[in-house]
């Protein structure tokens, strides 16, 4: 089982759902959308780095453009085995969750 930080989950979930607008200001303003929390711009990197690293995650260069200076995004995508990871931490947290109403009630 390849087990994520909850960055690494946060941003493969944001990566999948940003499709083929992922890159990393992308993320970025998701993650913060989704979480109500301030992130900084350089917390998102590292796990990226490491998603891709671990294989988890593909990147490619975009097209230079004229609003960057002419630099390029790089794009994300999350691989099979990506998907399969936060398939395997959405089947933990389930398990982690199940009967807690219960539980906590006793």
């Amino acid at each position: 089982m390849k087990m994520l930080t909850r960055p690494e989950e946060l941003i493969l979930l944001s990566v999948l759902r940003l499709k083929e607008e992922a890159y990393c200001v992308s993320v970025f303003d998701d993650i913060q959308s989704m979480t109500g929390q301030t992130w900084t711009l350089g917390s998102i990197y590292p796990p990226l780095y490491r998603l891709e690293q671990r294989g988890l995650v593909e990147s490619r260069l975009g097209e230079p453009t004229a609003e960057r200076g002419g630099k390029r995004k790089r794009y994300y995508r999350v691989t099979r085995e990506g998907l399969q990871a936060l398939q395997e931490m959405k089947r933990l947290h389930e398990a982690s969750w199940k009967d807690i109403n219960k539980l906590a009630y006793e």
